[in-house]
């Protein structure tokens, strides 16, 4: 693709496989730059409601501009953009990885909604691969689609059935990222620790893993997105655990700490689980800093099974957590379920948030006096440890190096740090 040709506006909403997807459009659309691509979200109803109000103020902010819906809450309910007047067209998750039929879709005439059966897909597009963070980090599709049904869900509806990106296509282009300057690649897909049951001999992320670190040997840091703890083997413990290219830094998809609560969400694991798995993680690797999903306010959710998601927060020492307040969404289970009130809802993610401010304190001032490997971001006074620490530097140093650095103080919540020259 011609790197002159102007590229279109894509405005991306929800995860990080979405923004690697949203870069990809933007290639795959150059010299179409009178258009504006929202790539939605449909994980909560209020990812729907940000997504209608990007619509809006894109309209509003460049109105000679077409406005183009894709993502999950296309695919799952489309006739929701279809009906708003700034909106152009739709086109589904499967749609937007094809050059060629997007160019088609987005030259017709009149207000198209092209939206195919996201369950009959087989494969993902190993193209569809990267979306970059600055110049320091590199977010790479490797997985697409979910085979499980947590009752809270409607994503595996969005995404469709769990395919991976043949192990060949990975490396060939995780090789070209390190040649090309980035010294950071995340690993992400929907559900990533599912990774190579459809592909030829049944691979497993391990493996992923250790090819990847065998055949770019020049890549110096790998992270994992979320990942599943009821999937990682022996293999991938012991990646997570000895290999220092992995960096110490796992983010569990945890959602609950209440054994009930997990199996109404049809969760594979239980709390037991999770709080043996971190401390058998801590225990061969004592850095691992400790990230998790949690919703909050899932219905039928007491008091006391609230105190156990709480009490998980401390007893996983989770100091990156993603706290999400539970909404129903139209389709799933949960959605037929009594429901919280939103007050009690509300005021549970916030709880949940605090625990996670709390932990993430303390690890934050044990952190001082150490020293830290840092990629150095945009700006270049900052950049994340290997175990995802931020940390803003005493000095200006190239985007994209990674440069030792000891932390010397917290300040407003922000670890500081010394340039080791």
């Amino acid at each position: 693709m011609n790197a002159l040709l102007k590229k279109p506006e894509v405005i991306s909403m929800g995860c990080r496989l979405n923004l690697a997807e949203s870069n990809a459009l933007a290639e795959q659309l150059a010299g179409q730059d009178n258009l504006i691509i929202v790539n939605s979200c449909a994980v909560t109803n209020e990812s729907v409601r940000q997504t209608r109000q990007a619509i809006r103020q894109a309209h509003k902010r460049r109105p000679e501009a077409k406005v183009w819906v894709t993502g999950c809450a296309a695919q799952v309910e489309p006739e929701t953009f279809q009906n708003m007047p700034e909106v152009s067209g739709v086109f589904g998750n499967h749609e937007k990885q094809n050059a060629a039929l997007l160019r088609e879709i987005i030259a017709r005439p009149d207000r198209p909604v092209v939206v195919s059966d996201i369950m009959t897909i087989a494969q993902t597009a190993p193209h569809l691969v990267t979306a970059y963070s600055g110049k320091t980090r590199a977010f790479v599709e490797v997985q697409n689609g979910c085979d499980h049904r947590c009752t809270f869900c409607i994503i595996p509806f969005g995404r469709g059935n769990s395919r991976s990106v043949p192990a060949g296509s990975v490396i060939e282009h995780i090789q070209k990222l390190v040649d090309t300057g980035f010294k950071e690649v995340v690993l992400t897909g929907v559900d990533v620790t599912s990774y190579g049951h459809d592909l030829p001999g049944q691979p497993n992320l391990g493996s992923l893993v250790e090819r990847i670190l065998k055949l770019v040997p020049d890549l110096p840091r790998l992270r994992l997105s979320s990942i599943d703890g009821v999937e990682i083997d022996d293999r991938l413990f012991d990646l997570l655990t000895g290999e220092r290219r992995v960096m110490p830094h796992v983010h569990l998809s945890l959602q609950a700490g209440d054994n009930m609560i997990l199996k109404r969400m049809k969760r594979r694991h239980s709390r037991e689980l999770a709080i043996d798995l971190v401390a058998r993680l801590k225990s061969k690797r004592p850095q691992i800093a400790i990230g998790a999903d949690i919703i909050a306010g899932f219905p039928t959710e007491d008091d006391a099974m609230f105190a156990n998601s709480i009490n998980l927060v401390r007893s996983c020492g989770i100091v990156h957590g993603h706290i999400f307040p539970y909404s129903p969404k139209k389709g799933t289970p949960a959605a037929r379920m009594p429901q919280l009130p939103p007050a009690t809802i509300k005021a549970r993610a916030r709880a949940l948030r605090e625990a996670v401010a709390a932990e993430k304190a303390t690890w934050m001032t044990g952190l001082i006096g150490s020293l830290q490997n840092v990629a150095v971001e945009s700006g270049g006074m900052s950049g994340h440890a290997e175990n995802f620490a931020y940390l803003k530097l005493n000095k200006v140093m190239t985007e994209g190096s990674i440069v030792p650095a000891k932390i010397t103080a917290l300040q407003d919540g922000i670890l500081q740090a010394e340039v080791i020259q």
